[in-house]
């Protein structure tokens, strides 16, 4: 089984550092990712910085996709950029769509499941996250374990839950082939009753669509923390709650969005 290490993303864009800077150059200095260029001259550069280095080509896929996402679809936390760039999407794919990681696609992993697509990903977290610490995190619905290792590379704590036992063990295997990912607990169970013995949480990605978030899953929510959930059934949204009180949480709803559905109970 390969295993791959996850490569720092300040240490990616260093070995990039030979191409040169125009207006439409997009580097990362320091902490700041700025973007990757489109220009045939910077591609030249490019493919001769990976022709010396075979291992880099799904790294400089990685650094494109990311500037995409920042420039296309407005993802600037920079937490979730770097964990972007650290995480190998094509490591949690078969082979047959692995071609494909690095397109801004939901693709499928078997079972009837997607891989989320990495803008809706990039923009859960961020929203999750704006002007706070990221501490610890649930996540329902592990899937593959993508999204849960982006999560590891930007929380202190992650739980992650799947109720179908075949993407449970998919999800740890994946996650195992990476060296250097911070812990994950993955755990097979119902996802829409949480982990009452863990909780509360900061945070709460809901990685699959229910007609109504779970009053579990609110109730293990901190004081302060928010949960991020695509909810609805033909026409769905994205939906923030964020807990103010013993009792009391605001709702905000976001954009439109397609998820697969929330279902209960367990599949093995």
């Amino acid at each position: 089984m390969a295993v791959r290490t996850v490569r720092p993303a300040s240490q990616l864009l260093h070995k990039l550092s030979g191409l040169s800077q125009n207006s439409n150059t997009r580097i990362m200095r320091g902490n700041k990712l700025i973007g990757v260029s489109p220009s045939e001259t910077i591609r030249t550069q490019v493919k001769s910085v990976l022709s010396r280095n075979e291992g880099l080509n799904s790294d400089q896929l990685r650094i494109n996709m990311v500037a995409r996402l920042r420039t296309e679809k407005g993802i600037t936390d920079e937490r979730v950029l770097r964990a972007l760039i650290q995480v190998q999407r094509h490591l949690f794919m078969d082979p047959g769509t692995a071609v494909r990681a690095y397109e801004d696609a939901a693709l499928p992993i078997g079972y009837g499941q997607t891989i989320s697509m990495p803008s809706v990903v990039a923009r859960m977290i961020s929203v999750a996250i704006q002007d706070r610490e990221a501490g610890r995190v649930l996540e329902i619905g592990s899937g593959c374990g993508y999204q849960a290792a982006v999560l590891a590379c930007i929380f202190k704590e992650v739980y992650s839950i799947e109720r179908i036992a075949g993407l449970h063990e998919l999800a740890k295997r994946n996650a195992a082939r990476i060296i250097g990912l911070p812990p994950i607990q993955f755990i097979f169970g119902d996802g829409m009753l949480g982990l009452p013995d863990k909780a509360p949480f900061d945070t709460i990605v809901i990685a699959a669509a229910g007609l109504s978030i779970p009053q579990a899953l609110l109730s293990q929510l901190s004081v302060g923390g928010r949960l991020i959930a695509p909810e609805g059934e033909q026409q769905q949204k994205l939906v923030l709650i964020e807990r103010k009180g013993a009792q009391e949480w605001a709702r905000q709803e976001l954009e439109a969005t397609r998820f697969v559905p929330l279902r209960p109970g367990i599949q093995r």
